[in-house]
């Protein structure tokens, strides 16, 4: 229990510093040209795809079992921090096209978990 308690603590840690790094990026991109935020919107879709993928992978990594349990909680934590953040700063319920994004976050982490455990495996052994 405390070593999938760490993997999960790692792969938050791992999710909000590279949203962070993205974030700043995103920021400097749209400040310092002239591309606006409708054109990125894909990127930043696929970004935090990434992002949600590369955290889930470091926890299955540390966790070495049970990915999809491992991803799934990575997903529904990152989802919750989101919602809540959305709810208490602007009283916004998630719109159905959230859902859809959220749910392909589920996918993602429960994919990086899963391919973290087994790439975890493989080099035990």
């Amino acid at each position: 229990m405390k070593n999938r308690s760490t993997a999960l603590l790692y792969g938050w840690i791992t999710i909000l510093a590279l949203l962070i790094v993205a974030s700043l990026f995103f920021a400097v991109l749209l400040r310092f040209t002239s591309i606006s935020e409708s054109t990125i919107r894909l990127f930043t879709t696929l970004t935090g795809l990434l992002i949600l993928l590369i955290g889930a992978l470091v926890a299955g990594v540390k966790a070495k079992e049970k990915g999809w349990i491992i991803g799934v909680v990575i997903s529904l934590g990152f989802s919750l921090f989101i919602y809540l953040y959305q709810y208490l700063g602007y009283q916004q319920h998630f719109t159905v096209e959230q859902l859809l994004y959220h749910g392909g976050f589920l996918l993602a982490s429960i994919l990086g978990a899963v391919i973290g455990v087994n790439i975890g495996d493989k080099q035990q052994t």
